[in-house]
């Protein structure tokens, strides 16, 4: 029941990992304009993600344009978008494999030792998917960091971290803490003893050689 109980939860926690992932890809605020310097009361806030950037005015309007061209993109934005399409299509396949080796599924027949191994291979292919969106999001957040103290970017152009990249980086940790959880559920399997059972020969009696006439 334990190993059932820490399957059913690692499998909840990447799920929500992957929506979280979903989610921090779509939305544009993964940097957003920095209030530093003379830069202290603006009537538009500027944003900037991975496939728009949105101006939100004083007012409350937000207006928001996709990026027209790929190519000319920033090439950190290409690898950045990449590595998280990559992330959130690998950890939606290992969460299905997870999925049919569970022990709370009937996928894969009654071999639980099987089962086990699924489980155990789907946890892997989480892991593997969560790392590439944690790596995105930490090469996008040097990035900022890079661009912000440098002494030549202007002070009206300088961004800082927005909602998007903490979300996406939440969404990336539980994913690896589920795939984790899932890989470590495997059980290992039972020793066999060296040495022969010796209880039976011992209680059987001993056989008599002798003959009677």
């Amino acid at each position: 029941m334990a190993n059932s109980g820490i399957q059913l939860l690692g499998f909840f926690l990447s799920l929500v990992g992957i929506v979280g992932l979903i989610i921090g890809t779509i939305l544009p605020q993964w940097k957003m304009s920095a209030y530093i310097g003379d830069n202290i009361i603006t009537a538009v806030a500027m944003y900037q993600g991975l496939w728009m950037s949105c101006a939100f005015q004083s007012t409350g309007q937000l207006q928001c344009k996709i990026y027209d061209s790929i190519l000319q993109l920033d090439s950190s934005l290409q690898a950045t978008r990449a590595l998280m399409i990559v992330g959130i299509i690998v950890s939606v396949a290992g969460l299905g494999v997870a999925c049919m080796g569970m022990k709370c599924t009937t996928c894969g027949g009654g071999d639980k030792l099987r089962k086990s191994r699924v489980a155990m291979t789907g946890g892997i292919i989480l892991l593997v998917g969560g790392l590439c969106a944690i790596v995105a999001c930490s090469w996008f957040a040097h990035n900022i960091i890079r661009a912000f103290y440098n002494p030549y970017t202007p002070v009206n152009t300088k961004f800082e971290f927005g909602a998007a990249i903490f979300i996406a980086w939440g969404g990336a940790l539980l994913d690896v803490l589920g795939g984790a959880m899932l890989a470590a559920s495997c059980p290992r399997k039972k020793q066999l003893s060296k040495y022969p059972n010796m209880a039976g020969s011992r209680s059987s009696p001993p056989s008599s050689n002798k003959e009677y006439v």
